[in-house]
């Protein structure tokens, strides 16, 4: 069965770092493209930042040369490094996976979310 799971989230300071990791089971990750989204209470869910499978990334204008994602395919593994957090970036952040199924399209699916909350 297709499950991701995400962890690291918390409670961290202005200013402070954090890091997420999604560990992906039952696809074939090193085929996916794999994305990070947020969502705060109230707002619409956003791209954070995406990888592809052959390590291009994206990111959102709002984090670039904060956070860096990456992927190690020997873990079946996505992660987000968050620098210099601010407290707008407090929302639950979530990891997909958009797996190519050749002539039937992509798959996407998602993981239960990880809470991050920058207050002082």
């Amino acid at each position: 069965q297709e499950q991701l799971v995400e962890s690291g989230g918390g409670l961290v300071q202005p200013g402070g770092s954090l890091r997420l990791s999604c560990a992906a089971s039952g696809i074939i990750f090193d085929r996916c493209l794999m994305g990070w989204y947020r969502q705060a209470p109230g707002k619409q869910r956003e791209l954070v930042a995406s990888i592809t499978s052959d390590f291009g990334t994206d990111y959102a204008d709002s984090v670039k040369g904060r956070f860096t994602i990456s992927r190690d395919n020997a873990k079946n593994t996505v992660y987000l490094q968050m620098n210099s957090l601010k407290p707008e970036d407090t929302a639950g952040y979530y990891c997909s996976a958009d797996e190519p199924m050749g002539r039937f399209g992509t798959l996407t699916y998602w993981g239960q979310g990880t809470q991050v909350t920058v207050s002082s």
